[in-house]
């Protein structure tokens, strides 16, 4: 009988499939996606340094003032946004997406579609 992995032990070995071409440097880091069921949440990070170098998400409380009543996919969008402003004061302009291993669609995409609205270049 074939036993078939839960779907996050897929999307672990999708992410690292992914990690071993995607990086980020100090001139152009890494924006970083992870999904929970109910939240989203983004950071931009220097692989070189493996430093953090912001991060917002849905659990933020100038995000939460913004996100009542919204769809997840709204929420995201937001979120988005808010790591564009972030990334942006700190003085980054381009960075590399990865999305964690997830699907290019719903909360991913509107993450990112949020990012690029603000400003920033991937």
């Amino acid at each position: 009988m074939i036993k078939k992995l839960d779907k996050n032990q897929d999307r672990v070995i999708r992410h690292a499939r992914v990690r071993k071409k995607v990086s980020g440097t100090e001139a152009r880091p890494r924006l970083c996606v992870y999904r929970s069921t109910n939240h989203i949440y983004a950071q931009i990070i220097d692989d070189v340094k493996g430093n953090t170098l912001c991060a917002a998400s849905s659990l933020e409380k100038d995000v939460q003032a913004k996100i009542k009543d919204l769809s997840k996919s709204d929420v995201s969008k937001v979120v988005g946004t808010a790591i564009a402003e972030k990334a942006l004061k700190l003085g980054i302009k381009e960075v590399v997406f990865d999305r964690g291993g997830y699907l290019y669609t719903g909360r991913v995409q509107a993450l990112a579609e949020g990012a690029r609205e603000a400003g920033l270049e991937f």
